[in-house]
This record gives C-alpha cells, structure tokens and sequence, in this order.
C-alpha cells in the first residue's frame, strides 16, 4: 500500500472521519433508542410516567396497540402514545432503573 497513491490518500481520511462519527455519534444514539424501548416495554399499570408534553401521572390502563391510558387528576385520563414516553417512575415514584 502506496500512502503517496491519491485514491489512497483520499480515502483514509473519509474512512477515518466515518469511525469517529460511528462511534461518538452514531453508536450512542442507537443505545439510547435501545433503551427508551425496553423503558416503553416495561411499563406497566400503576407506574408514574412523563410524557414529552409535560404531563405526569399514573398508568391506569396500558393497551396492546402502543397507547396508555394515564390518569392525570382524580377521575381524568387522557391517552396518550407510549413512544411520546420521557421517563417512567416506579409505583414509589422514584426512577426506574434503567
């Protein structure tokens, strides 16, 4: 391998340019999409959640076509999509691990 080749010299760094976009940008979006999924997937009834809009309350009903029903205030539910999901706290209201 030639490193005075032009075809070699050009692309070296576009091959070196592509690893690090991989791996500072690419590859940690991937892992944080990951898991938000397996977040979306654990929730169940009882849970407190954030949704992206702001509003925080409890899981009363999780649907099998991707929405919760989330009890805002007492007797109030609204529906909402389980991907708009920001955060989900245990039934104590702390954090979930994640």
């Amino acid at each position: 391998m030639n490193f005075n080749d032009p075809l070699v010299s050009t692309i070296v760094p576009l091959v070196l340019l592509f690893g690090i976009f991989y791996f500072l940008l690419i590859r940690p979006q991937q892992q944080r999409v990951k898991v938000h999924q397996q977040m979306v997937e654990s929730v169940r009834r009882g849970d407190t959640v954030v949704t992206a809009g702001g509003l925080i309350g409890k899981v009363a009903k999780v649907r099998d076509d991707g929405e919760l029903m989330i009890e805002i205030a007492d007797n109030v539910q609204v529906r909402v999509l389980k991907s708009t999901l920001t955060e989900v706290r245990s039934r104590g209201g702390e954090k979930a691990e994640s």
